[in-house]
């Protein structure tokens, strides 16, 4: 009986390699289960570039993987999801992936950066042509101890201005208390991110975008980018999932490209998910910077721009650089 019972199997398996082998690459697509990958980006420019991913999982197009999306107005909601294994991929700013992976002995893996530099300084008059204009000037500022304030005092000090003597900055809660000072007061200057100096903008003529930072940090000629944002996935998940985290990264940099390519359609689908209206939307998308950047190119901007925070602060980072094995793909 035995025998009899293996020569069943074999005859069975057999069957099915032959059947798999005419089927071709249908057969391919569905060797790997689905399986539920939890997703969450912050309201704005990071959650912007996964509209039409999420769109498309949403109406059944795509069906490889159970993808559900969140969207948090705050990263204090982001981080204790991603480190109690809530959600399996965060878009996070991306001095704080640093400090996770380091804060759970490497438990998390950078995926792609998502976001270049999305700040500016705005003004609501016409004092401001260059850095050193900002010399003696009250700056309406939020994000102390993230990345706005490392990139600003780095900007400012690679320019010869101190932060701390030449200047003031007025640090707020929130990045609405700086659209009120700049509304509020003649030739007020804050710093902003998209898409928050789009929208001062259609409620004032008057307010204009004096300097691009991230202008401003490439004239510096360092061998790093300034970056706001980056895909990363608890390294468990992605070492249980590997076809899910690939197929998911196929289908957020056809969105990136989507969002950048369709800026009107865009713009409906990011109003669709409650992020910012379609109005602000199409105006502020061009100037957001959403980006899918992997591999190499991926790790040579992310560790420059970290070696720039930890040489400013080393707690910005997590008090040390991370190691190869952060970077996925590597």
């Amino acid at each position: 009986m035995k025998k009899l019972a293996a020569l069943l199997v074999s005859l069975v398996l057999g069957t099915a390699l032959m059947t798999g082998c005419s089927a071709g690459s249908q057969t391919a697509q569905t060797v790997a289960d689905p399986v539920t990958v939890n997703v969450i980006a912050l309201k704005g420019p990071t959650a912007m570039g996964m509209v039409d991913f999420m769109d498309k999982s949403d109406s059944g197009e795509i069906t490889d993987n159970n993808y559900n999306f969140e969207i948090a107005a705050a990263v204090d909601e982001v981080t204790p999801k991603l480190v109690q294994g809530q959600v399996d991929i965060a878009a996070v700013p991306a001095n704080l992936a640093s400090v996770l992976y380091n804060n759970t002995d490497g438990g998390v893996s950078v995926l792609a950066i998502n976001t270049l530099g999305v700040l500016y300084i705005v003004e609501s008059g016409d004092t401001v042509a260059s850095i050193s204009d900002l010399k003696g000037k009250t700056i309406y500022a939020s994000g102390k101890g993230a990345t706005p304030e490392y990139a600003l005092n780095y900007v400012l000090a690679q320019n010869g201005i101190d932060p701390e003597s030449d200047l003031t900055i007025e640090w707020k809660s929130e990045h609405t208390e700086c659209l009120s000072a700049l509304m509020a007061e003649e030739n007020a200057i804050a710093m902003l991110p998209q898409p928050f100096v789009t929208t001062a903008q259609t409620k004032s003529e008057k307010i204009r975008a004096a300097l691009d930072l991230t202008e401003e940090w490439d004239k510096l000629g360092a061998d790093s980018a300034l970056l706001t944002g980056v895909v990363v996935a608890r390294k468990a998940f992605v070492e249980s999932n590997p076809a899910a985290v690939e197929a998911f990264m196929d289908h957020y940099e056809d969105s990136v490209k989507f969002v950048n390519e369709n800026v009107e359609d865009a713009a409906a689908l990011i109003e669709k998910y409650d992020i910012v209206p379609a109005a602000v939307a199409v105006r502020a998308v061009p100037k957001c910077n959403i980006v899918c950047i992997t591999g190499g190119e991926m790790k040579e901007k992310l560790s420059g721009y970290l070696a720039v925070l930890l040489e400013q602060n080393p707690k910005s980072v997590g008090e040390a650089l991370p190691a190869d094995d952060f970077y996925y793909g590597n």
